[in-house]
């Protein structure tokens, strides 16, 4: 794979990696969580890297993000979600990491293709159609209709509703940076047409 000739070949996006020692004591806490196998899933090259160029928000970034992550929805739901923000903001690298996660948490293939190739929910489950439709009209409407919103509704409480669109928002903010940054798919990884 050729990358554009504006990539850092050790970072993987548009900018070098920061080197540890350059770097306050948030950034050095950041960099070492990113550095440690099952941390995260992409470890330095990704989100975790470009983020060590901001190390006073890393430490708010990270607690939001292991609660809207890990403390809020079960898995299936998160992955739901996740894989349906990447899909709708194009997001290849965010498509490559969390494919692999949502099928080893035990998200349905056929769920996955439907969201990957933008397919039609009817049949699924209703709870994952609802969240997938959901978050179409949220990031490829730019509107969500009452239908919609009703039916989201129907499988979450108030605040559980507001903590899915905050997750789904955390993501679309990731894709923003993975974007903006143009921070390259490792080779082998799950790729999203896009296009």
């Amino acid at each position: 794979m050729t990358m554009p000739a504006d990539i850092d070949p050790q970072s993987g996006f548009r900018l070098p990696l920061p080197k540890r020692e350059d770097l306050d004591e948030a950034g050095q806490r950041a960099f070492d969580r990113a550095s440690t196998p099952g941390k995260t899933i992409v470890g330095l090259r990704g989100p975790s890297g470009l983020h060590l160029y901001s190390t006073k928000t890393i430490d708010a970034h990270n607690v939001m993000n292991q609660y809207l992550r890990f403390q809020c929805f079960d898995a299936k739901t998160r992955e739901i979600a996740i894989l349906t923000v990447a899909r709708e903001m194009d997001s290849r690298f965010e498509w490559a990491a969390h494919e692999p996660e949502a099928l080893k948490e035990g998200v349905a293939p056929e769920i996955i293709n439907v969201i990957k190739h933008r397919k039609s929910t009817q049949g699924l489950d209703e709870r994952a159609a609802a969240i997938i439709e959901f978050g179409r009209q949220i990031f490829r409407d730019h509107k969500v209709t009452s239908e919609a919103f009703a039916r989201v509704k129907a499988f979450f409480p108030p605040n559980k509703l507001v903590e899915l669109v905050l997750l789904m928002g955390n993501y679309a903010a990731t894709a923003a940076l993975l974007c903006a940054f143009d921070m390259q798919v490792p080779e082998g990884k799950p790729v999203l047409p896009v296009g």
